[in-house]
């Protein structure tokens, strides 16, 4: 069984500060990570405040990109260092976490088709590994470089993969309806959109609204979720929100 979790910005940095990682919430989710028995495990995480903050300054988006070296360096080197703190916190707990940059191992085509670490995640896991991967700047045809959410990671590896079980754990229980409670299925995106709003820190990427709309063109069931379910989740339970647009 092949799992592909996602940990949201939001969850493991302080997103409302420049480059400051939530360091009690993420040893949290490193330990119900390490204690979970998942035999294939995929983790994407979001940039929260290594991220966005970066591509906001260069004006860098998922269909605005850049030819500036410098600029996408400066999105990337932001995200790397993010990923080497999560990959670290993950090897010290005892799992085997690798990382796997998207800038380096992707590339859109002028049309946006998204070309991703497949086979090489593939392999990875056969061998006993946990891809690592996040958002990030991508190659863009005809555009120089784009950004690729971690939800489009998620959804682009969930396909290839063939996944048995996609999560996304964010900082809150679910997708909230218009009477504040947590709505339990969404099959389709009109049914919940005039309840999502954008995030309130800076975020190019869409905030809740593109994490449903993603998660609805996967082809199969996922769930949305918060930091105190995400040990339900490993183990095989149904929380939070599951979308599901088949």
């Amino acid at each position: 069984m092949t799992t592909v979790l996602k940990l949201g910005g939001s969850v493991i940095t302080d997103k409302a500060t420049p480059e400051t990682v939530d360091d009690d919430a993420l040893d949290r989710a490193v330990g119900a990570i390490a204690d979970a028995d998942v035999s294939r495990l995929l983790l994407v995480h979001g940039a929260g405040s290594f991220g966005h903050h970066y591509a906001e300054k260069h004006g860098v988006t998922p269909t605005d990109g850049s030819h500036d070296a410098v600029g996408v360096w400066e999105i990337h080197d932001s995200m790397r260092r993010l990923n080497d703190e999560v990959v670290g916190r993950l090897q010290s707990a005892g799992v085997p976490a690798l990382p796997v940059h998207p800038l380096s191992a992707g590339a859109r085509a002028a049309d946006s088709t998204l070309s991703l670490a497949s086979d090489t995640t593939a392999t990875m896991l056969a061998e006993g590994f946990v891809p690592v991967l996040h958002g990030d700047v991508i190659a863009h045809a005809d555009a120089g470089a784009t950004i690729i959410s971690g939800d489009e990671v998620v959804a682009h590896l969930a396909r290839g993969l063939d996944a048995d079980r996609v999560g996304l754990c964010s900082t809150v229980d679910g997708v909230y309806g218009d009477d504040g409670d947590v709505v339990s299925e969404i099959t389709d995106f009109g049914d919940v959109a005039d309840a999502l709003g954008g995030s309130d820190a800076t975020d190019v990427t869409g905030g809740m609204a593109a994490k449903v709309r993603a998660l609805l063109e996967l082809g199969a069931p996922a769930s949305i979720f918060g930091p105190d379910a995400l040990s339900g989740f490993l183990a095989g339970r149904s929380v939070g929100t599951v979308v599901d647009g088949r």
